[in-house]
């Protein structure tokens, strides 16, 4: 239930103006998700949500361009903890099995820790691949990500 209200939040920040906790609440509603005050405000937190100028004194949620290193941590660290189902590894790529919906986000998470043996991700729904420097194993690079889940 989590992954697909965050994946509609996703969808209504991307397409809407939502300058409130409130408005979004009740485009969710829209799409039949009935959410308290305390859920959006942790669904922000959780995806990392931000207010940006839309105009004169208006501010709408957007999603960061750019995370900072030990905000990129702390959220990379909580997703690997609460989404990944399985890690597995062929040549010098990982693959990383999410719950539906998470996989982008995670990406990126993946992304902005700035990992040198990490030369990038391609996610799509619920499935990562982390390409691996050659001359790095991938099961180092399995072993680091499970250690920063825990």
């Amino acid at each position: 239930m989590k992954s697909r209200r965050h994946k509609a939040i996703r969808e209504i920040i991307e397409n809407k103006s939502i300058e409130t906790q409130f408005q979004l609440t009740e485009e969710l509603m829209k799409h039949g998700f009935h959410v308290t005050q305390a859920t959006i405000s942790r669904d922000i937190k959780e995806l990392g949500l931000i207010k940006v100028a839309a105009g004169d004194n208006v501010f709408e949620y957007s999603f960061p361009s750019n995370v900072m290193a030990g905000n990129a941590h702390e959220r990379a660290k909580r997703m690997l903890r609460d989404n990944v189902l399985k890690y597995n590894s062929s040549g010098n790529m990982v693959v990383i099995r999410t719950l539906p919906g998470i996989a982008q986000g995670m990406a990126s998470c993946i992304d902005n820790l700035g990992w040198k043996e990490l030369v990038g991700t391609v996610a799509g729904d619920d499935t990562i691949f982390l390409l691996v420097k050659e001359d790095v194993s991938c099961a180092q690079v399995i072993e680091r990500l499970q250690a920063l889940g825990q």
